[in-house]
């Protein structure tokens, strides 16, 4: 892996660069990425897995997406990601200017390496506000993606996500400022991170994923948010490992599990939420794969 934090001076945590050391940080990766690149001959072992980290800044990332991308066409690499940095880590400082100009930023990047985003296998994006059309053009190009993961990246606030993609497998939308995300068509989706939603309606809605089988949904889920009964989005699914982390404030049981199709882990399931306060326990089944951070308990409105 070569990442632009393995090039911070000793002693420099990445939170505290100044911009003459983001432009060093990321030539050297550039040159790293480089090196690699041009010691490898066609019909030499091919490079696994190429793994880069950088900055969104400058033209760095078009030298290195161009690069990737002739290697890729010279079949010198089977496997790419992108770690796309931004050099910005507290949401709240961020305004909504600088996510949309980071997220133009990307575009530009994205449009000059066509070649490279082709063949990615592997993205990793954050702090990025995209036009209404941009993600499902990423999304179209990536045709051999497997592995996405957005954080705080949207087209809006209350935005909706749509994601269709014949190959990806693995999916986090971390802290986006969207309410919902349809799964609309993901053939080979197996895994599902949704962390952090606005508490409008149900977070989730399931189309056509016959392979999901790993979900987690992580969320504040104050008193006052929407009840969200998750046999309501997860009916008809075969999902095998259910994590739910809800900050210790709020999960409500739900009666209907059995007759929704999640047969396989609901007796456990409405079992830990018979509970009343689960409080510093951690309550899991290593057969069924349910498990339950820290959370309190309330009871159904839907129970009498």
């Amino acid at each position: 892996m070569i990442s632009a934090l393995d090039f911070l001076p000793k002693g420099v945590l990445c939170t505290n660069i100044s911009d003459d050391e983001l432009v060093r940080i990321n030539a050297a990766v550039v040159q790293a990425t480089d090196s690699i690149l041009t010691r490898r001959n066609p019909g030499e072992h091919t490079i696994r897995l190429l793994s880069t980290r950088f900055y969104l800044r400058d033209d760095v990332p078009i030298s290195i997406g161009r690069a990737v991308g002739h290697a890729m066409a010279a079949h010198l690499v089977d496997n790419a990601k992108f770690s796309v940095m931004t050099g910005k880590y507290e949401i709240s400082d961020m305004a909504e200017d600088d996510l949309i100009t980071s997220a133009r930023n990307f575009m530009l990047f994205f449009d000059a390496c066509p070649s490279a985003f082709g063949g990615l296998t592997t993205l990793d994006l954050e702090n990025l506000r995209f036009g209404e059309s941009d993600i499902s053009n990423v999304l179209i190009t990536c045709k051999c993606l497997r592995h996405l993961r957005l954080y705080n990246c949207d087209t809006g606030v209350c935005s909706t996500l749509q994601v269709e993609h014949a190959r990806l497998r693995e999916l986090s939308i971390v802290q986006c400022m969207v309410e919902r995300v349809e799964l609309k068509w993901l053939p080979q989706l197996t895994t599902m991170v949704f962390e952090g939603w606005l508490q409008f309606q149900d977070p989730l809605f399931i189309g056509h994923v016959p392979l999901l089988e790993v979900v987690s949904l992580t969320n504040l889920a104050l008193r006052y948010d929407k009840t969200v009964f998750l046999s309501e989005f997860l009916s008809g699914t075969s999902i095998r490992d259910l994590k739910l982390a809800f900050n210790s404030e709020k999960v409500c049981r739900d009666f209907h599990f059995v007759s929704c199709g999640l047969t396989s882990f609901s007796a456990h399931l409405i079992m830990c939420l018979f509970v009343a306060d689960l409080g510093a326990a951690r309550i899991s089944d290593a057969m069924s794969g349910i498990c339950f951070p820290p959370t309190k308990v309330c009871e159904s409105t839907s129970s009498s």
